[in-house]
């Protein structure tokens, strides 16, 4: 993992429905600019945009609403129902996505920013995780985040069971990481948690020049 110049980019990224977003807003309050990843992902499928009509082409005109915009729904019910088409799905959009964090890194930099968080939940897929010097994972039980899911996403529970799935094992988080959170508890564990890494990261990086930190998959819980 490296670093871009003086600047320092954690990436964030975990298991859907372990609770990403709200470690995510702690490190924003605690003074990290965030790329989010997400917002990225519906930036470059706007109406007219290049990626959008490679889109077409390859999955069919079902999955453009009568505004000429993605649907969204139409789209999820192909590729997380087939792995096949949800790789082409990623090998499409990804070079996209990947070029406007570049971009987002580069605005950032040129203001003096100098600790960004990389909100990403496909870092690892999309292969983000490249440009980034410390990794963040976010994981939790299995039927937490299924309960989760079905209620951020509205969806059933095998909708949302195939979502799951679709993922990265949780060993490949644990493996490849070099802090975990685990949010099986209460807002306020994962939040005091959240706070304790990204004020170890920040001590990390300002005293980094002059101390030898050793990347030992550091694993702080919230039970």
């Amino acid at each position: 993992m490296n670093s871009i110049n003086e600047v320092m980019v954690v990436g964030l990224t975990g298991q859907t429905g372990a609770g990403k977003s709200t470690v995510s807003k702690v490190f924003a309050e605690n003074g990290f600019s965030v790329i989010n990843a997400d917002k990225i992902a519906r930036l470059v499928v706007e109406k007219g945009s290049k990626c959008l009509c490679e889109l077409e082409e390859s999955f069919g005109n079902n999955i453009i609403n009568e505004n000429n915009e993605l649907n969204r729904k139409a789209l999820a019910s192909i590729v997380f129902s087939d792995s096949k088409k949800l790789e082409l799905l990623n090998t499409i959009t990804y070079p996209y996505i990947t070029r406007e964090i570049l971009k987002q890194i580069d605005n950032l930099t040129a203001q003096g920013q100098l600790l960004i968080l990389l909100d990403a939940p496909t870092l690892f897929e999309s292969r983000a995780d490249d440009f980034c010097e410390l990794i963040i994972s976010v994981i939790a039980h299995n039927d937490i985040r299924l309960q989760r899911i079905m209620k951020r996403d509205n969806l059933s529970a095998d909708e949302a069971l195939k979502r799951m799935n679709s993922q990265l094992p949780e060993a490949f988080f644990i493996e490849n990481s070099d802090f975990i959170i685990k949010n099986n508890k209460t807002m306020q564990n994962v939040f005091d948690v959240s706070k304790e890494v990204s004020d170890k990261i920040k001590e990390y990086y300002y005293n980094k020049n002059n101390t030898h930190y050793t990347h030992d998959n550091s694993c702080v819980c919230s039970e």
